[in-house]
């Protein structure tokens, strides 16, 4: 998942994570104006914006042929006449089979405490979640989200998670006010590649 806010090497760090391997990206910048993810967007190569899911401005998805859009919730609908590729967060249990139902696949949040917002805490318990696993709602269609990193990913691979989301622990690395040089934060998203199999 993106940064929330734009920055000046972002189009450089995004291609740079493609060429690495990112499958999916998540464009999210909340409470922005559409011109600058347009912006950003125009500066990527068409072959990694078939990668990007976008969670606002829905007519980017169509204009730069992106992979499809977020739904930020498990219950708002899918804009009229939107057919496409479709992902949704989710924040419980009791409403995850129902948000299954309506997109390819669920953002689960937060499975541990939010890296990068320190209100966002933990939802569950690690026994909830595995409970939420024996009956198959965290399946290869849920993705982990809040909390992602070294340390966790065995925790959410073993619960049968299909997938996570990296952010804070990635985004941590690189400070977007001073520095230029990115390598460290590239070559750590290697290591998470690397640990997810």
């Amino acid at each position: 998942m993106t940064q929330p806010t734009f920055f000046v090497e972002e189009d450089k760090i995004l291609s740079s994570l493609f060429e690495a391997g990112l499958e999916n990206l998540h464009l999210f910048k909340p409470g922005s104006s559409p011109m600058y993810s347009e912006r950003l967007l125009t500066l990527l190569p068409d072959e990694y914006r078939r990668r990007i899911t976008v969670h606002d401005n829905y007519y980017l998805k169509e204009e730069y042929k992106l992979r499809g859009i977020h739904i930020d919730d498990e219950t708002t609908p899918v804009p009229d006449g939107y057919r496409g590729h479709i992902s949704r967060s989710c924040s419980h249990l009791d409403q995850l089979k129902e948000a299954k139902r309506h997109a390819d696949y669920v953002l689960l949040k937060y499975i541990f405490d939010s890296q990068t917002e320190p209100n966002c805490k933990a939802t569950f318990t690690i026994d909830e979640l595995k409970e939420a696993s024996r009956h198959g709602l965290i399946d290869r269609h849920v993705y982990a989200l809040g909390g992602m990193n070294l340390d966790t990913i065995k925790a959410v691979r073993d619960l049968g998670f299909g997938g996570i989301v990296i952010s804070g622990d990635l985004w941590n690395r690189f400070n977007i006010h001073q520095q230029l040089e990115y390598q460290a934060l590239i070559d750590h998203f290697c290591k998470i590649s690397k640990a997810i199999g």
